[in-house]
């Protein structure tokens, strides 16, 4: 239960505001590509740290490293609602000028993304705690975790960005200091001393060396390249919709979270209840393709859309989106891993989950 509120309230500090990033920043920028890399810059920094948090939890025990990571997520989160609220023109305006304040809130997401190992301590937790024969099911968990979150966060971020813009900001710096107070007080050590193991050399803790391992197996080559190409393409595509939306639609924060809610809803739907279903009956390949296809109809309605049609088409869109994502995200992961041979398994799923930190990015 501790791990489970863990990942909820680490996803809903995380999804809050992220839909909102166009309106948050308009005072400082109009840039696209500025808003692009802002967006990126937590996944590619999370891609850096990820294999030597993992090694750190290994060495140091599960509750110590995912409390660091949820006080960096709190101090990223703080240090980017604090300059967003304070009034730049009016106490510094050369450093408004100099960009100082967007320095500030990339240093924010860095901090932020450095501190992202949450999701991947967490899992090793429920790993502690469950009988092999039971941890599909208690991995189960970490979808419905994330699933929710983004169905909450981006509401709520709407809700409140209609009340005020940086109310957002500082409901997500609220969320992950709730996360850090019950880390601190029920999260259990589930990674005892005698099992604890030393670090491993550097070169095993360089995040490009998870991808050349993926590489090295000839069968899941194509595969792990068409899961890269994937990621790449939807964040992509989404992490510049709301700035589309705002621009051509002059949407408001309100409609761009509940677009972005919607889009967690069918996720959570789709890989918490369908998709065992629908793999019996239809295979991972096909539910691969027909993910695609959905991907590929969503992404062309988007631009056309006009101002008197751009509500149903565009969620019409979100949810032919998020569908498609629900449908290609597990299947490709199962069609890598059924390639694999048992000793195989780990390095190459974790290799997967850089290529898909770095297609983010």
């Amino acid at each position: 239960l501790s791990a489970f509120l863990t990942l909820l309230n680490d996803r809903l500090s995380e999804s809050i505001f992220l839909p909102l990033l166009p309106y948050l920043l308009a005072r400082f920028t109009s840039s696209g590509s500025t808003l692009g890399l802002l967006s990126g810059t937590y996944a590619l920094s999370q891609f850096l740290v990820a294999p030597l948090i993992g090694a750190l939890s290994d060495r140091f025990g599960r509750k110590p490293v995912i409390t660091i990571c949820v006080g960096g997520s709190v101090l990223g989160m703080g240090l980017f609602a604090i300059t967003l609220s304070l009034p730049w023109q009016q106490i510094c305006p050369s450093a408004s000028a100099a960009g100082l304040p967007l320095a500030l809130l990339f240093a924010a997401r860095i901090i932020d993304g450095i501190s992202g190992g949450t999701a991947p301590t967490a899992t090793a937790v429920l790993a502690d705690i469950t009988p092999p024969e039971n941890r599909a099911k208690a991995f189960g968990l970490i979808g419905v975790a994330f699933g929710l979150g983004f169905a909450l966060g981006p509401g709520l971020g709407g809700v409140l960005g209609e009340m005020n813009r940086i109310l957002p900001a500082w409901g997500a710096t609220g969320f992950a200091m709730v996360n850090l107070l019950m880390v601190s007080v029920f999260l259990p050590e589930t990674h005892p001393v005698e099992a604890r193991q030393p670090l491993p050399r550097k070169r095993a803790l360089n995040p490009v060396s998870l991808l050349q391992r993926v590489f090295a197996y000839p069968d899941v080559r194509r595969l792990a390249l068409a899961f890269f190409g994937f990621f790449l393409a939807f964040n992509g595509f989404t992490a510049i919709l709301v700035l589309y939306l705002k621009s051509a639609f002059a949407w408001t924060e309100g409609m761009a979270g509940a677009a972005f809610a919607l889009v967690g809803v069918i996720a959570m739907v789709v890989q918490g209840g369908l998709i065992g279903p629908l793999v019996k009956r239809f295979g991972e390949l096909r539910l691969t393709l027909t993910g695609l296809g959905l991907l590929t109809v969503g992404c062309i309605l988007v631009p056309l859309a006009t101002k008197e049609t751009s509500m149903p088409v565009i969620y019409s869109a979100v949810s032919l989106l998020a569908f498609g994502t629900g449908l290609v995200t597990p299947c490709l992961r199962a069609l890598v891993s059924r390639r694999l041979t048992r000793d195989g398994q780990g390095a190459a799923l974790g290799g997967l989950q850089g290529l898909q930190s770095l297609g983010s990015f």
